[in-house]
């Protein structure tokens, strides 16, 4: 199986400009491409991943990437599929997120190793040099309006209307293809199928301007078995910065995936081989109640994305909040894993009484709710049951001196920060 056919029985390839043409490069010699992202804010998230992992799996068969990161079209805003314009962000704020993503990427791509180790690139480095007078002559007499306006990701805009900065967009990327075949001989460029529509003004300003021609290669639009655009969790994005989403939260996301996406996600999210899948997919589906293809899918994307110590970590978490062993985390690792659950901050004149915090934490609604919750049994304190209604916190109550957990019945968390 040649590495097209891998990209393919994975579900990593939606598009080609000429698949038979690029089959035959790909398995000729050494390809040099490339993927672009705009810094719209200061991380990546899922939504990007799969374009970056099918950049892995090219390098790992031996071709040489470019990762590209706007800073010239991150200053524009890109069109493609939005019902309103973006707002424009300052100069020094894009500037910050280039060097985040930078980050970023070179994550999951190889910069030091090989003859096909891979290449960073600014898009600013020429936008920021050359003259809008030389721009047009040069790049914008190359493209129609009629071109131009054909494109979906303006047609759709064209009843609310669309700025003359948004609507040149696809001009720039096309103008960014051409100059990585120019200076770097660069003739595939890889995105999102959101994309199609500016990643073939590329080849256009390529066949057009310098009689070459250039590849395309967009990858899917990932939806889960519902239909539903995949890579939100409770309606926010699954970022890969940690401090935006932590470890846990994305273990958290992977477990929690529907049974019927479990295996085709460890075909599109992770490394392992196709015969590995095939396996874990036989005992998977021996036993679906054990979510054995869940927790490898969680495993493997966590430990990608921020490491086997962060994996470990998140692993942990999980295994002691379920075992209710809440002395066994430290405080960091608490506010991992509690991250969504309700917070009192407890002021200097608040009464430690157990019942009088419960009800000033909002755990329970009433003194006398308060009460029989204590004397039932269903309060526990840092996953302790406490009945006395005596009971006052104290400082061996903290949890490294910074939280203690409150826990009613059998899921509903508090967390108290002092």
């Amino acid at each position: 199986m040649n590495i097209f056919e891998e990209l393919k029985a994975r579900g990593l390839v939606f598009q080609t400009t000429d698949e038979e043409a690029l089959v035959k490069a790909l398995t000729e010699g050494q390809v040099s491409y490339y993927s672009g992202y705009d810094p719209t804010a200061d991380s990546l998230h899922l939504g990007h991943l799969v374009p970056i992992l099918v950049c892995r799996h090219l390098q790992l068969a031996g071709h040489k990437p470019y990762a590209l990161v706007g800073g010239a079209t991150g200053l524009i805003g890109d069109p493609s599929f939005k019902d309103a314009e973006r707002s424009l962000q300052t100069k020094e704020t894009v500037e910050g997120w280039v060097t985040k993503i930078q980050g970023q990427l070179s994550r999951f791509l190889d910069f030091e190793n090989g003859d096909n180790k891979a290449e960073m690139v600014n898009n600013y480095d020429w936008f920021g040099t050359i003259s809008f007078i030389d721009f047009l002559r040069d790049v914008g007499k190359y493209f129609t309006v009629n071109y131009m306006m054909s494109k979906d990701s303006v047609k759709k805009r064209i009843e609310t209307g669309i700025s003359y900065t948004e609507f040149a967009y696809q001009i720039m990327q096309g103008y960014d293809f051409y100059e990585l075949n120019r200076t770097h001989n660069v003739t595939l460029q890889i995105g999102g199928s959101d994309q199609w529509g500016n990643m073939t003004a590329g080849t256009e300003l390529l066949r057009r301007k310098a009689d070459k021609t250039g590849h395309v290669m967009t990858v899917p639009l990932i939806t889960d078995s519902t239909g539903k655009k995949f890579g939100k969790s409770e309606g926010n994005a699954v970022w890969l910065d940690a401090d935006k989403t932590s470890p846990y939260e994305m273990y958290q996301f992977w477990l929690n995936v529907m049974d019927d996406d479990a295996v085709r996600f460890l075909k599109i999210f992770t490394f392992l081989s196709l015969d590995e899948i095939a396996e874990i997919e036989e005992q998977f589906n021996a036993a679906r109640h054990e979510r054995l293809a869940q927790k490898i899918l969680a495993k493997e994307v966590v430990t990608l994305v921020h490491g086997e110590e962060a994996y470990m970590q998140a692993l942990n978490i999980t295994e002691q909040l379920f075992a209710g062993n809440i002395k066994n985390l430290s405080a960091k690792e608490l506010k991992q894993g509690l991250s969504n659950v309700p917070n009192y901050a407890v002021q200097a004149d608040d009464n430690l009484n157990i019942v009088d915090i419960l009800v000033a934490a909002g755990i329970s609604p009433s003194k006398r709710q308060a009460r029989e919750d204590v004397q039932n049994g269903a309060i526990y304190i840092n996953g302790e049951r406490v009945q006395d209604l005596d009971y006052s916190l104290s400082d061996s109550d903290k949890i490294d001196n910074e939280l203690t957990v409150i826990r009613r019945g059998k899921k509903k968390y508090s967390v108290l920060t002092y």
